[in-house]
Parts: C-alpha cells; sequence; structure tokens
C-alpha cells in the first residue's frame, strides 16, 4: 500500500468511526453517518431534477396562484413518494388569488419602440390593449393628491423618480476567507430610535389610498422604474390580495433604462404615447394559501421535533430558481437523504415548504399561531388593520402553546444557490460550540463558519418571534442580490449543482444531529414585550 493510499485509508477508517468532534469534545458527532449522507447525497443525488421540476416544469409559483397550488400537489406526492409520513398540505387564510398570461409596452410617440416591462403581482389586467400620452406625476404622499384631481383620467401615469442605473459595486460570488472572519466578528447592536413598525404602516396605508385614488381618476396604469440596471426587471406587487381593498389600475415595472429614457422626453415636453397590453386575473374560487408538511417520524423523545424548512413561493417575472426553489430542492433531498439512508431519528424530523413568504412570512407565521405560540397583537383597531401578523412580535401578550416544549430546532434556507459556508447562532452562544462541532465534517467541503450575528427577511424569523430557537444558514452569495432576487433572470440557468449538493449534505447532518441528540437545542430567552416609544425628537 503506497503512502496516498495509506492517508485515504486513515480518512475513511475516521469517517466511519462515531466519535467525539475534536472541536468540542462534549458535543458526539456519529461520523459514520456523515460518511453515509455524504456517500448519498454527493454520489447519488436528486437536487437538480427536483429543482428543474420546480422551477421549468411548475414555473413561477406566486402565492394565491394555480401555479403555486399545483407546486404543493407535487411536493406533497413526491415527499410521499419517497417515504416520508403525514405528507399533506396545511393551510390558512390567504386572500385572492392572481396570474398573468400576457404583457406588451409599446412606444407609439415619438416613435415605434417594443419596450421592457412586467406587471406587478395582484394588479388588475388593461382589458385589451389601451393607448395613452406619458404623464409624470409626484404622488409621493396623500397631499400631493389635490394637484393632480381631474388631471389622469386616460393618462399613463409614471410615479417615481428613477434609481440609480449605473451598476453598483458587484458583490464577491463567494465569501473569502477575510469576509468570513468579519462576518464572525459580532457588531454591538445600534440603538433602536422609536417605532420601527411605523414606516411599514404608512406604506401599507399610502399604496391603499394611491389605489384608490387612480382607479377614481381613471388613470390607464402606472409605470415604475426596476431597481436593477442593465434590463433586469426586478419586480414584486402593486395592487392587493385583499378583497377588501382597492386594486387600483394596471401597474406595472420598466427596465431602468427605458423607464429613464420616457422621463427625460416626457420632462423635456416630447409627447408620449404608449399602448400597454397586461392580461391579468383574479383567482376567487379559493382564499387559502396551503404549507407543504411531510416527516420522517421519531422513535422516542416523547413527541419532540426537530424542523427545517424554506419557501414554495415565488414572485411572478420568472420561475423563482435562486428564490427559493433553490432552498426547497435542498431541504428536500436532505430528507429525501435521511429517509434513503432509512434513518430512526430519536425526535421526528419534520420539513415545512412554506408559502405567502413573499408578502409577510403568512405561511411559516401560521404554522407557528397553530402549533406553537403567538403574540396578541396591537389594541389600537387601525394599528391592527395595517400591520402585518408578521410584525406583531412584542405587541399585546405572548401566548405559548404545548407544542412550544417540544421543538428542538427550526433551520432555514433562503439565499440562493450557493454553498452552505456555515451558519447564524442568532446571538446564543450556547449553540455555538455545538454547530462547530456540527461543521466540522464538512471543513473541506467549505462550511465552518458560526456567527452570533442575527439575519433576517426570511421564515425562521416566525419561529425566533415566539422564542423558538430558529436558524438560517451562510450562504455563498453568488448572483443573487446583483442580478437574480425578485427578477426575471431568476430562473434554472442560474442555479449551480455542485453548491446544492454540498448544501443538501449539511443540512441532512444538522437534522440528524439536532434529532438524535440526548438534549434540545438550547433555547433564547423569550422576547419581551415592546414598549414601542415614540420617535425622538430632532435637537
Amino acid at each position: 500500500m503506497n503512502r496516498t493510499c495509506r492517508a485515504l485509508a486513515a480518512v475513511v477508517f475516521l469517517l466511519s468511526t462515531p466519535v467525539h468532534s475534536q472541536k468540542s469534545a462534549e458535543e458526539p458527532v456519529d461520523l459514520g453517518m456523515v460518511t453515509r449522507i455524504r456517500e448519498e447525497g454527493l454520489r447519488h443525488s436528486q437536487v437538480m431534477e427536483t429543482a428543474r421540476h420546480l422551477t421549468d416544469v411548475l414555473g413561477p409559483r406566486l402565492t394565491g396562484s394555480p401555479q403555486l397550488k399545483a407546486a404543493n400537489e407535487w411536493t406533497r406526492q413526491r415527499l410521499a413518494d419517497w417515504g416520508l409520513r403525514e405528507a399533506s398540505l396545511d393551510p390558512y387564510p390567504f386572500g385572492r388569488g392572481w396570474s398573468f398570461s400576457r404583457s406588451a409596452v409599446h412606444m407609439l410617440k415619438p416613435h415605434q419602440l417594443p419596450l421592457s416591462a412586467l406587471p406587478k403581482a395582484y394588479t388588475p389586467g388593461t382589458a385589451g390593449p389601451v393607448r395613452g400620452t406619458v404623464l409624470v406625476a409626484k404622488l409621493a404622499k396623500e397631499e400631493d393628491f389635490a394637484a393632480w384631481r381631474g388631471k389622469l383620467a386616460g393618462k399613463i401615469v409614471v410615479l417615481e423618480e428613477p434609481a440609480d442605473a449605473r451598476p453598483a459595486e458587484p458583490e464577491p460570488r463567494e465569501f473569502n476567507e477575510e469576509t468570513l472572519r468579519e462576518l464572525g466578528r459580532f457588531p454591538v447592536p445600534a440603538e433602536e430610535d422609536g417605532d420601527f413598525r411605523k414606516e411599514s404602516i404608512e406604506r401599507a396605508k399610502l399604496r391603499e389610498a394611491l389605489n384608490r385614488f387612480l382607479a377614481e381618476e381613471k388613470a390607464l396604469a402606472t409605470i415604475d422604474g426596476s431597481t436593477r440596471p442593465w434590463g433586469i426587471l426586478r419586480v414584486s406587487r402593486g395592487g392587493t390580495y385583499d378583497p377588501g381593498l382597492s386594486a387600483g389600475v394596471p401597474s406595472l415595472v420598466m427596465a431602468a433604462e427605458h423607464y429613464k429614457r420616457l422621463r427625460r422626453l416626457v420632462e423635456a415636453g416630447q409627447e408620449v404615447e404608449l399602448e400597454i397590453e397586461v392580461e391579468a386575473r383574479y383567482h376567487d374560487e379559493d382564499r387559502m394559501a396551503y404549507n407543504t408538511v411531510a416527516e420522517i417520524p421519531g422513535t422516542d423523545r416523547d413527541g419532540e421535533i426537530v424542523m427545517v424548512g424554506a419557501h414554495l413561493d415565488s414572485w411572478h417575472g420568472a420561475t423563482g430558481a435562486t428564490d427559493n426553489a433553490a432552498g426547497c430542492a435542498v431541504v428536500m433531498e436532505a430528507v429525501r437523504i435521511l429517509q434513503a439512508l432509512g434513518v430512526k431519528p430519536k425526535r421526528t424530523i419534520r420539513i415545512a415548504l412554506w408559502t405567502g413568504e413573499e408578502q409577510a412570512l403568512y405561511g411559516s407565521n401560521s404554522y407557528v399561531t397553530e402549533h406553537f405560540g403567538s403574540w396578541s397583537g396591537p389594541e389600537d383597531p387601525e394599528r391592527r388593520k395595517w400591520l402585518s401578523v408578521s410584525n406583531w412580535k412584542g405587541e399585546g401578550k405572548l401566548s405559548l402553546l404545548p407544542g412550544h416544549g417540544k421543538l428542538s430546532a427550526y433551520f432555514n434556507l433562503d439565499n440562493g444557490s450557493g454553498k452552505i459556508r456555515g451558519i447564524y447562532a442568532e446571538e446564543s452562544a450556547a449553540v455555538r460550540p455545538i454547530f462547530e462541532a456540527w461543521l466540522a465534517p464538512f471543513h473541506d467541503l467549505g462550511a465552518d463558519t458560526v456567527t452570533l450575528r442575527r439575519t433576517g427577511g426570511t421564515d425562521h424569523e416566525s419561529f425566533q418571534d415566539v422564542g423558538l430557537p430558529g436558524f438560517q444558514f451562510i450562504q455563498d452569495e453568488l448572483d443573487y442580490s446583483a442580478r437574480t432576487h425578485h427578477s426575471e433572470m431568476d430562473v434554472y440557468d442560474h442555479l449551480e449543482r455542485e453548491p446544492l449538493m454540498q448544501a443538501s449534505v449539511v443540512v441532512a447532518s444538522f437534522l440528524y444531529n439536532a434529532a438524535m441528540r440526548p438534549e434540545k437545542l438550547p433555547r433564547p430567552p423569550l422576547p419581551r414585550p415592546d414598549p414601542r416609544p415614540e420617535p425622538r425628537p430632532n435637537p
């Protein structure tokens, strides 16, 4: 046996023997199981086929749309076919569904030219092609409405100041040693000033008032510019899925370069005429939305569970590949790996594919409310009407359900298709050495960082809001923020095979470790009620 063979044999021996991690002598890691997970996930992966079906076949998955309901059913059946138990669709109230089938914008004057634009979600269609001249109007607050009353009928209204279309300095596609070291440094949190929810309420109220005003004034449509350069269309919502509120008029997002040109022409006194056609419809036959849920049953631990999730919904401009078919494919692959290995976890391992994440974490918030606990919310009826339930943390009283004590941990993946580089410990010093031990067998795959920093903006926050240990993994950026996030570029072509395979085995190992360790993971302190101090006056 030569030197290389002897070295390889030693590695195989170490990986196939259950031993304590050298990173933390107190936290045992079954390296034999890690070896099996790596073998199944790196040599027999199905992650790309899952991702391809979610994107190319099922397409956009806007919450409330027929495509998302089809994705719910396909993922439920797929998990059941792999042998997971209790595969089901978990309903919650949402509102009107929406889909669109056609969008076209053409300049007719001063010359003819097709323009790049997409409708915002939940806005009405045009009922055929409509033509109108372009008008630039400042409607940034309700006080602005009076100056434009009686002037918008039959007009296509350009609303917002254009974003800077010059490309920003691109983010590095991958972490390096220096940037990971910086991520590991914990910054002292800044002091919060005033009611941080006030701005959200004001935006919601203005959106409803503007929708109603534009409809009453009989504007033909509105156009905003994309916040991304190079023709990238970053599009989300514009109307409403709440049947009790005004949906406004057809509203579109236009490529930043085309949008800026329109404004320059109009502001220079040139008549600009456009033809717009948007075929869109609302779906009122079922105003519920659904999470896909399934599990690998535990053998003991008195009904305790470990959860993993990603959001299944997407915006409508593309097929939601990096946001977040990638995360769904990875967590589905993680439980497939464990099921294929015949794992008999002590705690139940439950997967949830959330919907309504893009609107306000509705799916995960509803699930947490039903199973674990919730805040009673604002007492003020006006505040309660306009503040999303995902922002109720700290308002009113926190009520916990018996299931709260049964959850060991929730793990989430929602930052594109980059490889996992570590995990956010969410300021829990107690879990840091545990996660370091769990990551030790994956240093050779680039996953070696545990930071005490917090991260937000996705479904693990629903768990944290009621004092449960919820965690998000650190991922390489790739092209997520610069190009694909919420844009028409978010398609299968921008998924990368090796990072998704790597992420799948890391997640599978974390689930196994959390399900098998003697104790549940350490818990954060329960959140305190938020006194919501009034904003401080400027000096």
